[in-house]
């Protein structure tokens, strides 16, 4: 925690009177407005170029202001408040009328979550208010988890950025819906399906490819989210020899590798391509991702590969960003 009690101040005054703060979270960072100030969020869409249709999270202390900014609570709210919060879950319920109509996408419903971070909790205490924020970054493109990310990409559009230090998860907060029927996880996260089923009982969980212009329930269900700017193509492990043809010959000099293998990174460099090795651990690869996609692009490569993590339950939360950041293999060099 890099920031003094007067900066907490001046970010708070900034929100207050309609400014823009990015502020980390354990998850990424953060581009903040007062989620009841219309103009104040109107900034938020024009410094990312957001789409209207993408819904954005409010960030609260705790379940006592939560309550404050939902037109209905339900007992499964609470109980998953109680359990995960301060945590990376955003609880989807009916919003209150007091919340920007733009801030749910005219949905009227409204993701709250209580961030576990050290600054992100001063700040918001400190405001005692309702702070909308998406990823401190443009729309689409790769998630910031380091204020150095934000200053690069954000920092003209910006009133002030706090600098927590690297972030402690590194992939955006798992998303569950409570204002339908049955609970539904709309974006996978650091917390798993199974620990919520343990916690509210069964439910429901979409991968949904939402059209740009059409209303998303979460955020992050559009089809090109957390995306570099290089062309990005994924694989699975069993598509390797596809992959090694593609290499041969050096055709892919200047591109980059990213692998969960030694033994392909160690190929890919050996055709002329730069290589990350990625954890085989999920929690690290997470933590690691946004800032090992942002190297491999600053880099301005020819093209970026991905070699997939396994498909498991683990793993879930990584493969949503990577399916969503690039494209399959199929006819890449077309």
């Amino acid at each position: 925690m890099n920031e003094s009690a007067e900066n907490i101040d001046r970010a708070a005054a900034i929100l207050a009177r309609g400014g823009l703060v990015a502020f980390p979270t354990e998850t990424v960072y953060g581009l903040g407005a007062d989620a009841t100030n219309a103009a104040a969020v109107e900034r938020i869409f024009l410094a990312k170029g957001r789409p209207r249709g993408n819904p954005l999270i409010v960030h609260v202390a705790d379940a006592t202001a939560a309550r404050r900014y939902a037109d209905q609570w339900p007992a499964a709210a609470a109980k998953l408040a109680g359990r995960f919060w301060p945590g990376p879950i955003t609880i989807v319920v009916k919003a209150a009328s007091c919340i920007v109509p733009a801030v749910t996408a005219g949905l009227g419903t409204v993701g709250l979550r209580a961030p576990d971070h050290p600054l992100a909790q001063a700040l918001l205490r400190k405001f005692d208010g309702p702070v909308a924020a998406p990823s401190a970054n443009r729309s689409s493109r790769i998630s910031p988890t380091t204020a150095e990310h934000v200053r690069r990409e954000l920092a003209s559009s910006l009133d002030l950025i706090l600098d927590g230090g690297p972030c402690r998860i590194g992939i955006e907060s798992t998303v569950i819906s409570l204002a339908g029927d049955v609970p539904t996880i709309l974006r996978p996260g650091h917390i798993e399906r199974a620990s919520i089923e343990a916690i509210i009982g069964p439910v429901c969980e979409i991968a949904a490819v939402v059209d740009a212009t059409a209303a998303a329930a979460s955020p992050g269900q559009h089809a090109i989210h957390y995306a570099p700017q290089s062309a990005c193509f994924r694989f699975e492990t069993c598509e390797r020899p596809v992959v090694a043809a593609s290499l041969a010959g050096g055709r892919e000099a200047g591109a980059v590798m990213i692998a969960m293998s030694k033994e392909l990174a160690i190929a890919a460099r050996a055709s002329g391509l730069a290589a990350h090795i990625m954890s085989d651990n999920p929690a690290d690869y997470a933590r690691e991702l946004y800032a090992v996609l942002r190297t491999a692009d600053e880099s301005r490569p020819v093209r970026i590969w991905i070699e997939m993590p396994p498909d498991r339950a683990p793993w879930r939360a990584v493969r949503d960003r990577l399916r969503r950041a690039s494209r399959p293999i199929a006819s890449p060099m077309g």
